[in-house]
């Protein structure tokens, strides 16, 4: 059991009701949207980005959306395709779209549950981790494409250099 899982005391099994337990314990402003959909927002070092984790009964799948306002300039969108398909090749776990008609970056995570498997508090939690550190990994690389009139690769090479040494 992880530590995630030992402080989270949710007596029903429903993935929403356990999402919108870590989001309180957060203290990130929660809005249950239904019964099987819950939004947040969660302030990242570079922005406030924007949640929704929805349950799908019908093909018993838990699915997360982590967007972020871009509206890249006509010119640059070739530019900001190549990074999104690069910045996709090392998001495992989920990957990048822009919906160009909404203004937004997302990144789009989905977890199975087929056959009556539930959802833990530790695998939810690391989804919505993960979705917030790749968009706060990725976010840089994707205003230095779309302002920044940088390309690609040396944008995707800033974000990925690993720092040497200790502060």
């Amino acid at each position: 059991m992880t530590a995630v899982e030992r402080g989270v005391h949710v007596d029903a099994s429903h993935p929403i009701d356990i999402a919108e337990h870590l989001a309180e314990r957060q203290q990130w402003d929660v809005d249950r949207v239904t019964d099987d959909q819950i939004a947040f927002a969660v302030e990242g070092a570079w922005r406030t980005y924007s949640l929704s984790l929805a349950w799908h009964s019908f093909d018993e799948t838990l699915r997360l959306i982590c967007t972020f306002e871009m509206e890249p300039p006509e010119e640059r969108l070739s530019e900001l395709y190549r990074l999104i398909e690069a910045a996709n090749d090392r998001a495992w776990l989920g990957g990048f779209n822009l919906w160009r008609d909404e203004g937004l970056m997302v990144y789009r995570y989905a977890l199975t549950l087929r056959g009556e498997a539930s959802a833990t508090p530790g695998q939810i939690d690391a989804m919505m981790k993960a979705a917030v550190e790749m968009s706060e990994c990725f976010f840089p690389a994707f205003q230095l494409v779309a302002w920044g009139e940088q390309s690609s690769d040396e944008a995707l090479s800033a974000v990925m250099a690993e720092a040497v040494g200790r502060a």
